[in-house]
């Protein structure tokens, strides 16, 4: 199969049948086979009901739906479990994506042998003050933390190899940092293509201004994985050594200025040194601690499911 679509969506039913019809003519203008895979991650209008009704039309038309609404990692980490396409496309639902971009993004994987390739959103037509500038803060940052020189971290239009999303895990809310992931996994050939962003035509976004306070969180978190998630006591060990052994030189020294300099003065326990040796002794511990239970943790842990799938659409094209 040459091309696998994953579309995560909340709600859209209305954009659901023009979305589809517009990538079943791009899909048959070039005469690429394909299946056509709709994530419902809990909706509550009347998607799914669009959804099978799409498949009954057209048997490349595949879908998952969730129990509730997990998020757009969850739905994406579920999709790339289920497509067999040597290029996977990923999109949004909302029409703001152009499938005409397609078969751009799919000659940059087959022809020209990228890894990835991340759209751009050069020109927006979101609202400054909401979206673009803080976009634009996020995108800086990550871009500096990361070391991937992309312009656009959460464009929902990316191509990818097969073999990348078999090789990511998507939790939390790390969609937004994909190209991070698949650098981490050894995926280095990276870019990115300027494409055509439109303006929402049906309903409303599902993203407030949370999504980039929890996206500079997210950041942090995956500099800490990228540098330290597969040997947490380099770090936590090294800081509890450290501070254990600075709390240590405070305590040798009031041992030895009592026991020498000054056996009749104040106790120990009424200089506030002491309580600052005793603060980075156990402070230090913990961190050292933390570190080693982390390591038996990643040789133990086991891959867990973060989502229920209640229904399931999977045709088999003739």
């Amino acid at each position: 199969m040459d091309i696998s679509i994953v579309i995560p969506l909340l709600n859209e039913d209305e954009s659901l049948n023009e979305l589809h019809d517009w990538i079943v003519k791009v899909m048959q203008s070039n005469r690429y086979s394909y299946e056509l895979l709709f994530i419902d991650d809990g909706s509550t209008d009347d998607s799914w009901k669009v959804i099978k009704s799409l498949s009954v039309k057209n048997t490349n038309v595949k879908g998952l739906r969730f129990q509730k609404n997990y998020g757009k990692s969850q739905a994406l980490n579920a999709g790339f479990k289920e497509v067999t396409g040597d290029v996977v496309i990923t999109m949004d639902a909302d029409l703001q994506d152009s499938p005409d971009e397609i078969p751009e993004l799919y000659n940059l994987i087959k022809n020209e042998n990228f890894d990835l390739v991340s759209g751009w959103k050069k020109k927006r037509f979101d609202s400054k003050i909401r979206k673009n500038i803080p976009s634009k803060l996020f995108n800086a940052a990550a871009r500096k933390t990361s070391g991937v020189k992309l312009h656009d971290f959460n464009c929902g239009l990316k191509a990818y190899k097969n073999e990348v999303v078999k090789s990511i895990d998507v939790n939390g809310e790390m969609h937004r940092y994909i190209p991070v992931l698949a650098k981490n996994a050894g995926f280095n050939k990276i870019t990115e293509k300027v494409v055509a962003h439109q303006a929402r035509k049906y309903g409303v976004t599902k993203f407030g201004m949370e999504r980039f306070i929890n996206g500079f969180l997210d950041l942090i978190t995956i500099w800490f994985l990228s540098k330290f998630g597969k040997r947490p006591m380099h770090l936590f060990g090294l800081l509890g050594t450290l501070t254990f052994f600075i709390g240590f030189c405070f305590a040798l020294y009031l041992g030895i200025d009592k026991l020498f300099f000054n056996p009749t003065g104040r106790l120990i326990t009424e200089r506030p040194q002491f309580y600052l040796a005793l603060t980075a002794m156990i402070t230090g511990t913990q961190l050292f601690l933390g570190g080693f239970l982390g390591e038996i943790i990643l040789r133990t842990k086991s891959d867990t499911k973060r989502y229920t799938i209640s229904d399931k659409i999977n045709n088999q094209p003739f």
